[in-house]
This record gives structure tokens, C-alpha cells and sequence, in this order.
């Protein structure tokens, strides 16, 4: 009875001890961010002091982690030495890609012409379509190659700014400029792919990042190239086979297909620019995936040393690794100009990368269908909580530490081995052993 009175006063100890410290550091990050709040009045700028909603979240602190301490943590059962397999977020669902893929085409496909679609719905799918197309290209090299790119938004960049300096000086057109603004991605992805082949982790995502910061400063000062902090406008929109999304001239869409002009004619089109643009993203890298540089991929990613001694090499890897993941942002970076009409140096800052990664993360490394979740649910999510202002940020960043505790490996953790290795006596005796067991 003692021993049940000491063990109750130890936990009783140990939560208050981490309730206590959960709530001090509450109070130290939100005491500047929900504890003030700056009003715009008429003789300038004056702090609003709001310390009843800091303690709010401090309190919530103290009580929700005092609650999992008493109630949840301590009647959890001791994990054994024998680690549990990684559950997927659909363990019930066997192949869950496979029959998911093709649902999500369709509606893809389908969703201009569903009820509920309307001018904001679409232009909230390109974007989030735009996101999907990136995460994939990134994937190849975080998820496949198992090398932290912090600087992603450099290639990303590149394809942008090629395709509106190709598209101002050269009068070349959407579709001209698009292979040209991969291939030039891609060899900046080669160029950035050599200095860094012996580095790894924490450095090789350090040398990354200085990478992207480098082609942002660059794009910023060279104003009379790329037009410096005034970026590029009159970028020419894409075209439906030399047809214009014009109200009035010749040769215009709506006059060659006799509709009445509306404008968003353009808007499903570049929807549907893009939708076909991130499908061939996934089929390329699907079928690499496949490829013998595709388990060289993720060979590295498991062990370089390892991949090394069977002889691969790892400097070609590394290189194809760089080279295809910037050829796909260097595809959506053109779509984008192409799409906005503008760009300036503002759009390709650190935290595009950094939303990328979180969609390539939270998704699962290696998944395609995860991606596609994480992208709606992060950019949808911006747009859901737009209206609460200062607090979206901070709203975001919650829910995807509460996801990261919740899913650490991401949304979806199993992935489908590219090869199958089956013992000598046939596939079929493999699978009645899986069956049986």
C-alpha cells in the first residue's frame, strides 16, 4: 500500500515538474506574440497590451499537460524491447495507392465542372496543385536520395526567371520556353549537386540553404537583368494552341470555339496546364523509381557507405538526384510566372522551401499520394484560416507539430519496395507463407 502511495506522490511530482516548465516556456513565446498587440491609431503606432489571453494559453499549457502526465501517459503499457512496424495511416486499406491514385485523377479531372467550383475553388487547386508538382520533384531528392535540400526554391526560382527573361527578350512562347526553363534548372541543380557531393545531414542542408539564398540575393541586385526588387511584369500568359484568352482581336479562344468571353476560360485552362504538368511529374518519377537509378537512389538513401562497397556510384547518383528534382521545380517555377504574369525576388524566399519540405515530411518521404495530402491540407489550410490574420501562422505551425507527434514518420509510412525478392522455391509459396502467417 506504501509502495502504490509512493509511486502515486512520484507521478503526481513529475507531472506537476512538466506541467510547470510546458507552461514557463508557453508564457516566454507568447508573451510578445498573444500578450500584445500593435494598434494603428491616428498619431502612429501603439501596443494594446492583451495579458489575459497569454495566460489563456498558459493555463491550457498547464492543464492539458498535467492531464496527459495523470491520465494518459502513466496507464500507457511499458514498450518492450521488440519495436512495433510503423502503422500506415490507412492500415486497413491494402494498396491503398493503388486504388486511391486513379479516385484522385478523376476528381482532379472532373473538379471544374463539379456545382461547387467557382473562380476562387480553381485558383486554390492551382496553387495547390503547383505545391503537389513541387513536392514530387523535391521527393526524388529528400525521399528517394535521402539528401536535405534546404535551397529548393533556387530551382524553383531559376525556372521562373527563365521563362519570363526567355518569354520579354526573346518573344518566345509558353511552350518554347518550358523545356528550356527545366533544362537550365537542371544544370544549376548539377552545379550545386558538385561542391556538395561529400557532404551530408546537417551540412549538406546548411550548404543548401546558402545556395537558395545566394540565387535570391543574386536576382535581387542584378537590376538590370533580372529588374532587381521591381522584378518582371508583362510575363505573356500561355496559349491554347496560338489561341488567346482575349475579350476582343482575332484568333481568340471564345471567338474560335464561338462562346461568349469570360474569363474563366483561362482560368480552367491553367488549371488543367498544371494538372497535366504534376500527372507527368508523378509518372516520371514513378518509373525512375523503378529504373536502376532509382534503387541506386535508395541505396544511398539507406546507407552510402553500404552503396559504395557494391559499386555504385555515388557521385553520378548524387548528381541525377539534384539534376531531375530542379528540372521539375524549374518546370513549375515557369508555370508560375506564366500564371502570375509577375515576379519578383519576394516569391522565392526561404520559407517556399521550407513549405515544401514540411509537405514532403508531413507526407511521408517517398510517398506520392502522401504529398498530394499534405499539399492540401497545408495550403488549403492557409486559406481556411486566413481570416484569423495573426494567429494563421502560429494555428499552422501547431497542427503540424501535432501531426509530427502523432505521425513522426508522416501521413503515410509504408512504402511499396521497388523490387521484390522472392525465395527459390516461387512467389506463389511466398505468399501462402504471408497468408498463413
Amino acid at each position: 500500500m506504501s509502495s502504490m502511495k509512493t509511486s502515486n506522490d512520484s507521478l503526481l511530482k513529475a507531472a506537476l515538474k512538466d506541467a510547470f516548465f510546458s507552461a514557463l516556456l508557453t508564457l516566454v513565446l507568447t508573451s510578445l506574440i498573444l500578450g500584445v498587440k500593435i494598434v494603428d491609431i491616428n498619431t502612429g503606432l501603439k501596443l494594446e497590451p492583451r495579458f489575459w489571453l497569454a495566460g489563456l494559453a498558459v493555463a491550457l499549457v498547464f492543464v492539458g499537460r498535467f492531464a496527459l502526465h495523470m491520465f494518459w501517459w502513466s496507464r500507457k503499457p511499458r514498450q518492450t524491447a521488440e519495436k512495433k512496424p510503423a502503422r500506415s495511416l490507412f492500415p486497413k486499406i491494402p494498396n491503398f495507392g493503388k486504388y486511391a491514385a486513379p479516385v484522385l485523377v478523376f476528381a482532379a479531372i472532373a473538379l471544374p465542372f463539379m456545382p461547387f467550383s467557382d473562380r476562387y475553388i480553381i485558383d486554390l487547386f492551382i496553387l495547390i496543385l503547383t505545391y503537389v508538382m513541387l513536392g514530387w520533384g523535391l521527393n526524388i531528392v529528400v525521399g528517394y536520395a535521402g539528401l536535405l535540400d534546404l535551397g529548393y526554391v533556387a530551382f524553383y526560382a531559376v525556372g521562373a526567371y527563365s521563362f519570363a527573361l526567355l518569354a520579354t527578350y526573346f518573344d518566345l512562347t509558353f511552350w518554347e520556353c518550358l523545356p528550356l526553363a527545366g533544362l537550365l534548372a537542371a544544370t544549376w541543380g548539377v552545379i550545386l549537386g558538385f561542391p556538395v557531393l561529400r557532404l551530408r545531414g546537417d551540412y549538406l542542408a546548411i550548404v543548401t540553404l546558402a545556395f537558395g539564398e545566394i540565387i535570391r540575393i543574386v536576382l535581387l541586385n542584378w537590376y538590370s537583368f533580372t529588374g532587381g526588387p521591381d522584378g518582371i511584369s508583362g510575363i505573356p500568359r500561355p496559349s491554347f494552341f496560338g489561341l488567346e484568352f482575349k475579350r476582343f482581336g482575332e484568333g481568340t479562344f471564345a471567338q474560335f470555339f464561338g462562346l461568349e468571353f469570360s474569363s474563366i476560360h483561362r482560368i480552367i485552362f491553367l488549371y488543367y496546364v498544371i494538372l497535366t504538368l504534376a500527372l507527368i511529374t508523378a509518372a516520371v518519377t514513378i518509373r525512375l523509381r523503378n529504373l536502376p537509378i532509382g534503387r541506386a537512389w535508395e541505396a544511398l538513401r539507406e546507407d552510402q557507405i553500404a552503396c559504395s562497397s557494391l559499386g555504385i556510384n555515388t557521385t553520378t547518383t548524387k548528381l541525377t538526384a539534384f539534376a531531375m528534382g530542379a528540372m521539375f521545380g524549374g518546370f513549375a517555377g515557369s508555370f508560375f510566372a506564366a500564371r502570375q504574369g509577375f515576379i519578383s525576388p519576394e516569391s522565392f524566399t526561404f520559407i517556399e522551401s521550407a513549405i515544401i519540405l514540411a509537405i514532403v515530411v508531413l507526407g511521408g518521404m517517398g510517398s506520392q499520394i502522401g504529398i498530394v495530402i499534405a499539399s492540401v491540407a497545408l495550403i488549403g489550410g492557409f486559406e481556411v484560416f486566413r481570416e484569423f490574420e495573426q494567429y494563421r501562422m502560429l494555428i499552422f505551425g501547431g497542427a503540424m507539430v501535432v501531426i509530427m507527434v502523432w505521425r513522426p514518420r508522416g501521413l503515410i509510412t509504408t512504402r511499396h519496395p521497388s523490387v521484390r525478392l522472392h525465395p527459390p522455391d516461387g512467389p506463389k509459396a511466398a505468399t501462402a507463407r504471408e497468408t498463413a502467417s
